[in-house]
């Protein structure tokens, strides 16, 4: 019998039927930024809010895979627990994750390479009622054709360990990375503004030491994959930074959203 992680926050980060959740995503496609080159990206840092805070922001980096659909065949969604504590990174015993666009394949094998590893696990609590991953996949299921997805929950992790899960499921051209992270929370809008500049700039730089969790709460995955790029000679770009006062929220309180895209240099 097959395991489905069934959706948990259809209806409240987005839309729960099919037909809505397809019109919300092709409405923020028309409000994301232009494209600015047509190179397939390695890696991807995009936000987790609901749709409508969002899912804009979250469009401008899925754009950059859509003429790769075929390309890709697999998704590698690194995204941190708001729920479950626990030390190290959480798989899940799920088959499939499900969502209103129909279910997403668990990659069973490159899951059986990261459980050999100290500090990977399987806890199903960590992934029953997360966000962070799940709504990613809409998008995904949206811009990609065939593809599996190997979801990773992180607790409180060292980013060389997430590094060497970058690194063991890097793969070529048929694998895309993707943390979920939104960016500050809960500040004023000019502050919000300021403070999202700071981690903006320490992730094109990739300096992982000056990412922390008040600057993004997908830090342990920020700041896993800024560790590897320094070694893999990766380079990272700002496509979108907004925040929930630009989208859909007022400006005392707001939360902040970015789109990274990073991709391999090589040696001329």
């Amino acid at each position: 019998m097959e395991n489905i992680r069934p959706a948990a926050v259809a209806g409240s980060f987005y839309p729960a039927s099919s037909s809505a959740l397809l019109s919300t995503i092709e409405q923020a496609f028309k409000h994301a930024v232009p494209v600015v080159h047509t190179r397939c990206p390695k890696a991807l840092i995009l936000p987790h809010a609901g749709f409508v805070y969002s899912g804009a922001i979250a469009a401008s980096g899925y754009q950059y895979l859509l003429p790769y659909r075929e390309r890709i065949r697999r998704v590698v969604l690194i995204g941190p627990s708001h729920r479950v504590g626990f030390h190290g990174l959480a798989l899940s015993s799920a088959d499939y994750f499900e969502t209103p666009l129909g279910t997403v394949k668990i990659d069973q094998n490159a899951q059986q390479l990261l459980l050999e590893m100290e500090g990977v696990q399987i806890i199903d609590e960590a992934h029953t009622n997360e966000h962070s991953l799940e709504v990613q996949l809409p998008f995904m299921q949206h811009v990609l054709d065939d593809f599996t997805l190997i979801p990773i929950v992180t607790g409180d992790a060292q980013p060389e360990l997430v590094a060497r899960v970058i690194e063991t499921l890097w793969g070529g051209p048929e694998t895309i990375i993707i943390v979920s992270s939104d960016l500050s929370h809960f500040h004023g809008y000019e502050t919000a503004k300021r403070l999202d500049v700071c981690t903006s700039k320490a992730i094109t730089s990739l300096d992982y030491k000056q990412v922390h969790s008040n600057d993004a709460c997908g830090c342990i995955g920020v700041r896993g994959l800024l560790y590897f790029a320094q070694h893999h000679r990766l380079a990272a770009s700002i496509i979108d930074v907004r925040n929930s006062a630009d989208t859909a929220g007022d400006k005392e309180s707001v939360v902040g959203y970015g789109s990274y895209l990073f991709e391999e240099v090589f040696s001329v």
